[in-house]
Formats: structure tokens, C-alpha cells, sequence
């Protein structure tokens, strides 16, 4: 039998505490508990936000997509492509050249960023299902066709299928020698495309992104053979890790396979810092709310200064006396950590399904705030509250364990 948590529990169970130690303790419980519910809900909808973006961008976003270590393009060789499209896994690969261009429409105009793709691009991508006006095909009868954001068709006022009024696209020449010529006649190339389509799948990039076929944006660039990305898509059935690692093999240390994840490394990475923070501060709210533990035991550790000299008298050690009042700072605080984490999941699961609170806007993609939980945020915050817990209780505990027997009997 573990006599220091038996006598703990009995001082915390007990009646006969102080009215004002008994105050003191049910704040810190009420403390403890309401730190930890908004811990775990503010966590939660950290995931929540993460998860969300992360589909937003998973409807363009191909499964890998490789690039060069050095330079914005490469020379694509024709072995290359073969050992691409030959590696297990692979289900296709699509040929991209993407790059900043200047958009003119009648007399407005605007900096896009130009996708040129490779005819197999809608088995990579389900962008069909995101055309909102006109046909998805870049190629109709002959005629070339671009898809243009809804954004960048507002910012423009841009009519599809206009002959009389085609876009232009313009890409400065001599651009790798980093010279450009005063005449604004030779100093860009120049290039007339209809519009054909518009999507909308992302604020960013449907205010932002024009796609059109590679020989189009090929010709514009002058790029030759050389090529800004290649996407892979991933047979079914296949990890993406695994078919990444082997890309990795087959390509050398002269490009990169970056999955979905690691095309938006640095909003990720915003989303994690922001996430931590968060944690941190109402880490430090935690901390306040566990001072009062700190008060509850040394008030108890005076109240009991007779009970801990009759024990000390019938042979107890300093470390069964210094445990017994931590035991008691454990259990007020594992209390109102179990509470609060009891509520908090029990809101974030009522939240995940009936969308409780809602995003309050008719034109967002969700209709309630996206929350998920983790199991590793419960454990993080668990552990939070074991080192806080500790560190309020150890001075008190200790305090107990050096009283004076003599004084007290």
C-alpha cells in the first residue's frame, strides 16, 4: 500500500480542511480544467486549419512533383524521361514550365503566373472538376486555349472564346543574360492566347495562375527542351514515400522529389510555428492557473503541521512526508486536467459533428471550423501539466518534510 497517496487522497476527500484551503484548491481545479479544454480545442483547430489547407491544395497539387537543386529549369533529355516514367510506381508524368509572365487584356493588365503543361495533365489533375465557366480543354480543334483564374478573370473583366479580344501574354526577352532592351517593342515576347476556361479552386491561386499548353509556353519562354518541374502521379495502390525514395535513387543529387507537403513547406511551416506558440502561451495560462496549487499546499502544509510531526514521531521519512503533499498538488491538478480534457475533447468531437460553430460566411469552403484532434496534442498536454504540476508542488512538499517535530508535538 502506498501510504503517501492513501493519506493525500484522504486530505483531498477530507470535510474538515479550511474553508479557505478548500477555495483555493477548487480554483486550481477550475483552473487547471478550463486551461486544458481551450488547450485542446485551440490545438485542434490548429489540425483542423492544417487538414483544410492541405485539401484545398491537394486539388491541383500532383503527388510528387520533381524540380531542379540549382536554377529555376533543366534540360529534359529524353533517358531521363524514360527512367522517370520506367520507375516502379509511376503511373504517368507530366511535362511543366511554369514561370512569371505579364498579362494584357484590351487596356488592363496584370503579372500571372504562366503554367504550361503537357496534354496528359488531366489524368494528373482533377482541375475539370474546378472549371466554373467554359470547357477545361487547352486545345480545341487546333486552337490553343488558357484557363484562367476567376481572380485573375475579375481583376481583367476577361470574356471567353473573345477572337476580337484574345489575351496576351508577354515574357521579357534576353532574360538569363539579365539584360533588357529600352524598346519596348524588342524588349518582350509576345504571344496571343483565347481564354477558354475559368477555375476555381484556391484564393491564391485562382487569383494568380493562368494555365496553358507547353508548346505555348515553350515558344513564349524560348525554352527549348528545358523544363521548370515534372509531376508525377502515383499508381494506385503504391506508397508515395516509398515511390518517392526511389525517384530519389533514379535522379541523383541534381533534382528534388518534394511530395504534397513539401510544395507548401513554407505554409506548413507557418502553420507549425503558430501551433507552438499557441501551445507555449497557454502553457504559461496553465502555469498561472497551477499557482494556486502552490498557495493550497503551503495553506495545508500549516494546517497539518501536527499531523506531520505524529507521523514523523511514528517513524515516517522526510521523502514519505515530502510525497504525501505532492501526491495532493498530483491529484488536485490531474483533476482538473482530466476535466478539462474530458470537455475539451467532448466540444471538439460535438464540433466535428454537427458544426457547432460556424465560419459565419456564405463564401467560405467550409460551413463550421475545421477541428481535428490528436492523439499526440492529449499527450503533449498531459505532459505540460505533470512538469507544471511538479514544479508548484516540489517547494511546499519540501517545506513539509523539514518542519521541526519538536515544535509541533
Amino acid at each position: 500500500m502506498n501510504v503517501p497517496l492513501l493519506i493525500a487522497r484522504r486530505y483531498f476527500l477530507s470535510k474538515k480542511k479550511r474553508n479557505i484551503i478548500s477555495i483555493i484548491s477548487n480554483i486550481s481545479m477550475i483552473g487547471v480544467a478550463v486551461g486544458t479544454m481551450a488547450l485542446i480545442i485551440v490545438l485542434s483547430v490548429f489540425n483542423g486549419l492544417e487538414d483544410l489547407v492541405r485539401s484545398l491544395y491537394g486539388k491541383s497539387d500532383p503527388d510528387l512533383v520533381v524540380t531542379a537543386v540549382q536554377g529555376k529549369s533543366f534540360e529534359l533529355q529524353a533517358p531521363l524521361l524514360a527512367r522517370l516514367t520506367k520507375t516502379p510506381g509511376v503511373a504517368l508524368v507530366t511535362q511543366v514550365i511554369e514561370d512569371n509572365a505579364l498579362l494584357q487584356h484590351r487596356d488592363r493588365q496584370m503579372v500571372v503566373k504562366m503554367k504550361g503543361v503537357s496534354d496528359n495533365y488531366y489524368a494528373q489533375s482533377d482541375i475539370d472538376s474546378s472549371i466554373v465557366d467554359g470547357s477545361h480543354r487547352l486545345r480545341r480543334n487546333g486552337t490553343d486555349y488558357a484557363l484562367v483564374g476567376a481572380g485573375v478573370q475579375h481583376e481583367l473583366g476577361i470574356t471567353l472564346d473573345n477572337r476580337f479580344a484574345p489575351l496576351r501574354l508577354l515574357y521579357p526577352r534576353n532574360i538569363q543574360k539579365k539584360t533588357l532592351s529600352f524598346n519596348p517593342e524588342t524588349a518582350f515576347n509576345e504571344q496571343s492566347i483565347l481564354a477558354g476556361g475559368v477555375f476555381l479552386i484556391e484564393q491564391h491561386i485562382d487569383d494568380s495562375y493562368v494555365f496553358v499548353p507547353l508548346d505555348f509556353a515553350e515558344n513564349l519562354l524560348h525554352y527549348g527542351n528545358r523544363r521548370t518541374a515534372l509531376e508525377v502521379k502515383v499508381r494506385e495502390g503504391y506508397d508515395i514515400s516509398s515511390v518517392k525514395n526511389k525517384l530519389h535513387q533514379v535522379l541523383g543529387k541534381s533534382f528534388k522529389v518534394l511530395d504534397s507537403d513539401e510544395q507548401h513547406v513554407s505554409l506548413f511551416k507557418a502553420i507549425e510555428v503558430e501551433k507552438m506558440f499557441v501551445f507555449i502561451t497557454f502553457a504559461f495560462i496553465l502555469l498561472i492557473a497551477s499557482i494556486n496549487i502552490f498557495f493550497s499546499l503551503s495553506m495545508l502544509v500549516i494546517d497539518k503541521k501536527k499531523d506531520v510531526a505524529v507521523l514523523m514521531a511514528m517513524g515516517a521519512s522526510s521523502r514519505n512526508v515530502r510525497n504525501i503533499f505532492l501526491f495532493e498538488g498530483a491529484i488536485v491538478a490531474l483533476v482538473g486536467a482530466f476535466t478539462g480534457l474530458v470537455l475539451g475533447v467532448s466540444l471538439c468531437w460535438a464540433q466535428q459533428t454537427f458544426g457547432l460553430v460556424s465560419m459565419g460566411m456564405a463564401t467560405s469552403v467550409v460551413d463550421s471550423y475545421p477541428v481535428k484532434m490528436k492523439f499526440s496534442d492529449i499527450v503533449l498536454t498531459s505532459v505540460a501539466i505533470i512538469v507544471i504540476t511538479i514544479a508548484v508542488s516540489i517547494r511546499p512538499a519540501l517545506n513539509a518534510s523539514q518542519l521541526d517535530v519538536r515544535e509541533n508535538l
